[in-house]
């Protein structure tokens, strides 16, 4: 009863390297699991948006084939590519938005997934050209870890656009794009999907906050607080375990079971 919240919060950390256990899935399940679970959480914008994760080889990544909704993505139409989008596993074409995931990979070595969508409220917020505002609790994760680009530098299919959003993404976690979307990279697959589900809520939040009043900004050391604990890598496991276990309930067919 003595522990300070320091103390404590160690603990915590400790207690989840083995009361939340690695779920076991293969990093193509887990794209096709973060697809489904996006698309149920209004990520889906026709064909817009893509999911990658580096592959085993050096220059290579996983990605969805061109033509196919975040609803139709599975573990075994994923396509295996190279940084010029040259098809090495797997049937099919990459999106040519890909291209830019070479340049935020080769820039950020360590991101080893990146989410990029264009879901409602982050579309809105694009459009009004200010930056996110994180000051709500449950998206502390973004706090001061999202980038802002205010120049929207066009269908980002060339190379110019893949430097402008990786220098513009800089060390951050997140970026919001106007007139766009957003980007979000993570260490793991698990944390990508995490955080692309909260730059949504807290897009959300913005404007539903910016039509009642003046946004307050939090207390800057709390934030970095919760922003590095809600961050650990067993938390992004059991937010990615959640999001998972509710996607396979609606959409079985995403994963060999």
């Amino acid at each position: 009863m003595s522990l300070g919240k320091g103390e404590l919060m160690d603990a915590a950390k400790s207690a989840m390297l083995t009361q939340i256990p690695e779920a076991g899935w293969s990093d193509r399940q887990k794209i096709a699991l973060t697809c489904r679970s996006l698309f149920d959480a209004g990520h889906d914008s026709g064909l817009a948006g893509q999911i990658s994760a580096r592959g085993r080889t050096q220059g290579t990544f996983l990605t969805q084939r061109l033509g196919l909704g975040f609803d139709e993505i599975t573990e075994d139409n994923l396509l295996l590519v190279d940084e010029d989008l040259e098809v090495l596993e797997g049937d099919g074409m990459a999106n040519p938005a890909n291209r830019f995931h070479s340049w935020v990979y080769r820039a950020r070595p360590d991101v080893n997934c990146i989410v990029h969508t264009h879901p409602l409220h982050v579309a809105a917020l694009s459009m009004l050209e200010v930056p996110l505002q994180v000051s709500q609790m449950d998206t502390t994760p973004l706090y001061d870890d999202c980038a802002f680009l205010a120049d929207w530098p066009g269908v980002p299919v060339g190379n110019e656009e893949g430097e402008i959003i990786s220098a513009a993404l800089g060390d951050k976690r997140a970026i919001l794009l106007a007139h766009h979307g957003q980007l979000v990279v993570g260490a793991t697959i698990e944390e990508a999907c995490s955080l692309a589900h909260l730059i949504e809520r807290a897009a959300r939040l913005q404007l539903l906050a910016m039509a009642a009043g003046e946004i307050k900004p939090l207390p800057p050391r709390l934030a970095e607080e919760a922003h590095d604990w809600t961050l650990t890598p067993r938390r992004s496991v059991a937010n990615f375990s959640y999001y998972a276990r509710k996607a396979l309930r609606s959409h079985p067919d995403a994963v060999n079971q």
